[in-house]
């Protein structure tokens, strides 16, 4: 196995029968988790101003870290599988969305060893937060959260539409009814999308509420039928996720059984 090989073996997801995370991806998630919490303490000026240099050492050494793994991923996309040259696979991971995602967090990482702008480095502190985008390709959750979105896509969307619709309804409602009597809160559509959204979510911040009969009919009947419409999609996600879990229990079975072998396989000569 050649170097590039061993390196994509160590950084693939999925690159092992198992499933299991590779001691490298193991290493990267720790160092996730570090450069979150250094740029999340950062933010407090009664620790980040005795601790600067400190601070800023570690930022350099995320950062060091998070380019090495950037530029071993390039390295290493020939030995992806599917069509294309070597350097046609390194350009499509430089594209693609994770691929992006990495680059963005080694930019914001090394930012502020060339920033000096006050204002711009304490921006790109914040932004660091996108390393957090970086879990996606670690967690299998994540991973089959989305497999589980976007297999119950129209599903969803039909309950969007149908959410939506109710908003828009009950929005309407209250700024025929009330849109004279508080014109701050219901004066126009857009205003009573504010108090429908609230209502359909069953939040009710308070700050905007119906005072006449007909308004608080209407706002009782979006308040159940936001109620109604949440159900319905927790529901459906829920089946999506389960169902997803159990295909991934059941291919990691299968994975195992194939590296074991069967009793059969194991006792013929």
């Amino acid at each position: 196995m050649t170097l590039r090989a061993q390196l994509h073996r160590q950084l693939a997801i999925g690159s092992w029968p198992d499933g299991k995370l590779t001691g490298l991806n193991i290493f990267l998630i720790w160092t996730i988790l570090g450069a979150l919490g250094i740029a999340v303490i950062a933010t407090e000026p009664a620790i980040h101003e005795p601790w600067r240099s400190e601070i800023l050492i570690a930022e350099m050494v995320f950062g060091a870290v998070f380019l090495l793994e950037y530029l071993g991923r390039v390295y290493a996309a020939p030995e992806r599988e599917g069509p294309g040259s070597a350097w046609g696979k390194r350009l499509r991971f430089m594209l693609s969305p994770i691929g992006l995602i990495d680059l963005a967090v080694v930019i914001v990482s090394l930012a502020p060893m060339f920033v000096a702008n006050a204002a711009v480095l304490r921006l790109v502190r914040l932004l660091r937060i996108v390393s957090i985008l970086k879990f996606g390709r670690f967690s299998a959750a994540m991973r089959e959260i989305g497999g589980a979105l976007r297999e119950r896509s129209y599903d969803l969307l039909v309950c969007a539409t149908l959410a939506f619709v109710l908003m828009l309804i009950g929005a309407t409602g209250l700024y025929w009814v009330e849109g004279r009597i508080q014109p701050d809160s219901f004066g126009s559509i857009p205003r009573a999308l504010w108090w429908a959204v609230i209502t359909l979510t069953t939040v009710g911040y308070g700050d905007a509420y119906p005072i006449t009969t007909a308004g608080r009919f209407i706002g009782a009947f979006v308040a159940v039928g936001g109620v109604l419409l949440v159900a319905l999609p927790t529901g459906i996600f829920a089946a999506a996720f389960s169902d997803a879990m159990q295909r991934r229990r059941e291919a990691l079975a299968r994975a195992v059984e194939e590296m074991q072998g069967t009793p059969d396989q194991i006792s013929r000569p």
